[in-house]
């Protein structure tokens, strides 16, 4: 379903060109104890090097509580199969509404989905400069979602070769970031990634064709879409 958006050679590019070599960290993640739970460590910083590292051996940060930073690796770990995306009938009539870029406004994706006004909110500035330094040095992506011009929705997230780890979107119109994923997803697909990561399959996220794949075979994914 995701091909029948109508992917632009400009959009597919971004996901193709090299990137840069990793950059070193003091934080080791190669030897974690997994454990049962979806919470693996405590500590550790949102530096490039260390957030790059992570991403690579399959955790992500989240803030817990006021001043710790926690790093997850779900237990069960959701993923949209990029020939699976589920496009709606109604999706696919209020898609025609929209237009869609890719890293023109990553900064405002970013400030939009870190929205105080959303429940569960964890997006804080710490975060915001963090990944639009990664942004700046080629590690991460957004995806903007417009209406007559102005931006009404969007997502984001880290690119390792050909793995993809979505981590926040948010809309202001109705299925404006439903369209931001069929478009990344789409875009992905045309570019020969592989991976696409979006942490915990929620309701929403299942709606839309994402599944649970056990820690143990998402690592090995990884792997091998962040290896090219």
């Amino acid at each position: 379903m995701s091909a029948e958006w109508p992917v632009l050679d400009e959009h597919v590019e971004r996901f193709r060109v090299p990137q840069p070599d990793r950059p070193t960290t003091d934080w080791d993640f190669s030897s974690v104890d997994w454990g049962d739970d979806d919470l693996i460590a405590i500590g550790a910083d949102l530096d490039t090097g260390t957030l790059i590292n992570a991403y690579a051996h399959g955790l992500f940060p989240m803030p817990i509580g006021r001043e710790r930073l926690g790093w997850f690796s779900p237990v069960s770990r959701g993923v949209i199969p990029l020939d699976a995306f589920h496009v709606s009938a109604s999706l696919r009539k209020s898609a025609k509404r929209f237009t869609v870029s890719f890293d023109t406004r990553f900064g405002d994706v970013m400030t939009g989905c870190a929205d105080r006004k959303r429940e569960h909110g964890w997006i804080d500035d710490e975060f915001i400069e963090a990944y639009t330094r990664l942004h700046r040095l080629g590690w991460a992506h957004s995806c903007e979602v417009y209406e007559q011009g102005e931006l009404v929705g969007g997502t984001y997230g880290v690119r390792i070769g050909r793995f993809f780890a979505g981590e926040s979107m948010f809309h202001r119109r109705t299925d404006a970031s439903k369209v931001a994923l069929w478009a990344l997803t789409a875009t992905m697909r045309a570019a020969g990634m592989s991976l696409f990561d979006v942490q915990w399959t929620t309701p929403h996220l299942a709606s839309l064709g994402a599944i649970d794949v056990p820690r143990i075979d998402y690592l090995v994914l990884l792997a091998e879409a962040s290896n090219r």
